[in-house]
């Protein structure tokens, strides 16, 4: 029980045996040894399907992570091994040849306990993971409710109830400890999945699943721990890392400062970052992905109350500096992997084509980041614009213009031979799975010009884990944009075979069953119903390739950054010079033009009337001299 009540009588508890330890001072070390329990729980989140070792990649593999989880049991037995989500999916073709089943497998046989769901658990539907998922689970558990366990949805509900359709919550006993785990999942899952898959499905608030569950086993419990598949948009172990994702204006970031203060620690996934951090009193971590990192919860509990006294969390790497397992793999779970190998290269060590150079998606490290231009998500929009336009096993009209959705990018095209020697350029059937490994359908959609840039307005989803999703565009469509932009004003232009596109004009669209069904949020398909062609992604890509020799990298370029057009100086002057006129000379005589320096000033008018006076009065003055002298004479 968790309550204040129990609380005070654990503090209570705990002081009075301080008090005697103190009386007693040679009984300290005895006792020391029993005061706590030490658990430690050991996470995973979007393993999706990484059975094998990867030095390049810096994965240990499934053998190599379920050696490390089961070297740390065997350091403290009071080990669980959970998941946030996403174990399946996505996945690698050694895998997905088999829908997932080695990886299943592997980890039910390497001690998973509990997993909440993903939103690509989902990929095949609801019912495959209800009627295939969780029984195939159901089989490696020593008791009933497995499966179940491993697919915990708190915020899952039948569609316009709030019943939930799956599992909300597990309980496990740990040395005497009881930990209730609870399992939500992104309420972006509608937008990630196919629509067709879930249509029976809502996907509720976390915040508020997580806050009902958590009250309703509080006294069943005296651990709470969340394992969450949704998380931040950033990786590190400082304290301004922590500080973002505890800021963040996203659901994940409502979901660390909302939840109910009786969740002491979260286990996060689905955006593939790496983080330890102590948020509002409790532990909130991610484990990056792919099995490459534990996410250790140090759990300390008082022995003798049950009480929670600590969490403490840290990142463990499970490959050393060369990319090698780094705790020693597990022999049964490597067994699993071998078989699957041994499966997927003769289904899949195929050439299907040739590459002149890497073909690789966004990001500086390639697909990390899917909010930029890629050549890999222009190619394969390029791909499904020939198959719905000269593909000969296309019986519809021809497209206009073909779009990719960044996610479901899941691998990149190496020009360097794999390990199966197949040669420099050389793509296998495998390789080629792996880049689309959800075996969508193609589909049209005869969509207007507005619609189309209500499209490309899409890729912008502020407050979401990721907040921008760029699209792969095809050849011969390009658009300029503004990042920094209000909702609805990024696109500036939109051309296609450099005419502009008419708002009012329908263009036939080309995208995959997942797309045209409003995934990722492109709801824009959602304006026009759509046709789907029954051609599988997977089936037109290696067809391409068939057809088309060498094929290079789709270029980059086809969606630019707007720049604000500055006038440019002419070279002839706009207007011809004017002569000016000559002054006409003025008919006022106090104005005169000023004199140059080699000119005489001349009299004006007024001077001479003056000096005509002058000399009368001269001559006036002299006669009257003269005069008076001649009267004396």
């Amino acid at each position: 029980m968790r309550s204040t009540l129990k609380r005070g009588i654990g503090a209570g508890t705990a002081l009075a045996a301080i008090g005697s330890l103190l009386l007693v001072p040679q009984a300290a070390t005895a006792a020391a040894a029993d005061e706590t329990t030490d658990i430690q729980i050991l996470g995973i989140n979007d393993f999706h399907g990484r059975l094998e070792a990867d030095s390049y990649g810096g994965l240990a593999g499934a053998a190599g992570l379920v050696g490390a989880v089961r070297q740390f049991e065997a350091e403290n037995p009071n080990t669980l091994f959970v998941s946030a989500g996403d174990n399946i999916g996505a996945s690698t073709f050694t895998s997905f040849i088999q829908q997932d089943e080695p990886t299943m497998e592997a980890l039910a046989l390497g001690g998973l306990d509990v997993s909440a769901v993903g939103n690509h658990e989902f990929d095949k539907g609801f019912s495959d993971l209800t009627d295939r998922v969780i029984p195939f689970y159901e089989q490696f558990g020593a008791e009933a409710g497995y499966g179940a366990d491993l697919a915990l949805g708190a915020n899952v509900y039948h569609a316009g109830t709030t019943d939930p359709a799956l599992q909300e919550y597990a309980i496990r006993e740990v040395d005497g400890v009881t930990i209730g785990f609870i399992g939500t999942i992104t309420a972006d899952t509608e937008t990630l999945v196919s629509p067709a898959g879930i249509e029976m499905l809502d996907f509720g608030d976390q915040v508020e699943a997580v806050n009902r569950v958590a009250a309703e086993i509080d006294d069943q419990v005296d651990v709470t721990i969340l394992l969450s598949h949704s998380g931040a948009e950033m990786s590190g172990d400082d304290q301004a890392t922590c500080d973002q994702i505890a800021n963040e204006q996203t659901d994940f970031g409502a979901l660390v400062r909302d939840a109910d203060p009786a969740v002491d620690a979260i286990f996060s996934g689905h955006t593939h970052q790496g983080y330890p951090c102590q948020i509002n009193g409790r532990t909130v971590l991610q484990g990056n992905d792919y099995g490459s990192t534990l996410a250790k919860l140090d759990i300390q509990v008082d022995t003798a109350t049950n009480e929670l006294i600590s969490t403490s969390g840290s990142l463990v790497p499970l490959a050393d500096e060369e990319g090698a397992p780094a705790y020693p793999i597990a022999d049964d779970i490597q067994q699993i992997v071998d078989d699957a190998v041994d499966f997927a290269a003769t289904e899949g060590n195929e050439p299907v084509g040739e590459i002149s150079a890497d073909i690789l998606r966004g990001g500086e490290t390639p697909g990390d980041d899917r909010g930029v231009e890629s050549t890999m998500g222009n190619l394969v929009a390029d791909i499904y614009l020939w198959s719905t336009t000269e593909y000969a096993n296309y019986g519809g009209e021809p497209a206009d213009i073909a779009v990719m959705n960044p996610g479901g990018l899941r691998d990149d095209l190496l020009f360097a031979s794999s390990d199966v020697n197949e040669g420099d350029g050389v793509v296998t059937y495998a390789e080629a799975a792996a880049v689309q490994p959800f075996a969508n359908t193609l589909t049209t959609s005869e969509l207007t010009g507005a619609d189309i840039k209500q499209m490309l307005e899409e890729q912008w989803q502020p407050g979401n884990d990721r907040p921008k999703l760029h699209l792969g565009i095809s050849e011969g469509f390009a658009y300029e944009y503004v990042d920094d932009a209000p909702e609805g004003e990024h696109v500036m232009s939109m051309t296609l075979n450099g005419e502009a596109l008419a708002l009012d004009q329908t263009y036939t669209v080309t995208t995959n069953s997942f797309v045209a069904a409003g995934g990722d949020g492109f709801t824009a398909f959602n304006n026009a119903p759509y046709r789907d062609t029954g051609l599988i992604d997977l089936e037109a890509t290696v067809d391409f390739f068939a057809t088309q020799g060498i094929v290079d990298p789709a270029p980059l370029g086809r969606a630019a950054v707007y720049e604000e057009p500055t006038p440019e100086p002419t070279e002839e002057p706009t207007a011809e010079p004017t002569e000016e006129p000559a002054p006409e000379p003025t008919t006022d005589p106090t104005v005169a033009p000023a004199p140059s320096e080699d000119e005489e000033l001349a009299a004006t008018g007024g001077e001479l009337t003056w000096g005509l006076a002058l000399a009368g009065a001269l001559l006036i003055a002299m006669g009257i001299v003269l005069r008076s002298r001649f009267q004396k004479a």
